[in-house]
């Protein structure tokens, strides 16, 4: 059991579920931004009252195309938003922190085994053709 309990109260499974309930409470805020501000304002300008009312029937089936309109539109704002809240400042802070070694200037690759010689080899110790000095 206090293995069980240790796994419950582990940071990461925590920040998760609280990030998940925080996401879906925006998907629903998204989804009505999209619901009664903007495809209404979208429809409004083709001459509908709202895109939910858009629908098409074959053989007694009523397809909402219109409430997928709603959804895709919802879909693509919370889109755009992770994109450029989340993922464009993590990946630029991650460039910042990114801590590789320099690249060695005292070794090239041999054009022809791209083995790694020194820079001032005329021959490649591993294929034992000529190189060009860099």
């Amino acid at each position: 059991m206090k293995d069980f309990k240790e796994f419950l109260l582990r940071g990461n499974l925590v920040s998760l579920a609280v990030a998940f309930v925080i996401g879906g409470a925006f998907a629903t805020l998204v989804q009505a931004l999209v619901r009664d501000f903007i495809t209404p304002l979208i429809a409004a300008i083709g001459g509908n009252q709202s895109f939910e009312t858009l629908t098409f029937t074959i053989h007694h089936s009523v397809f909402l195309y219109g409430d997928f309109l709603n959804w895709l539109i919802a879909f693509v704002l919370i889109a755009v938003v992770v994109f450029f809240g989340v993922v464009r400042p993590v990946n630029a802070l991650m460039d910042r922190v990114k801590t590789e070694p320099p690249a060695d200037e005292t070794v090239q690759q041999c054009p022809h085994c791209l083995s790694q010689i020194p820079v001032a080899a005329s021959v490649c110790a591993f294929c034992t053709r000529d190189v060009a000095a860099a």
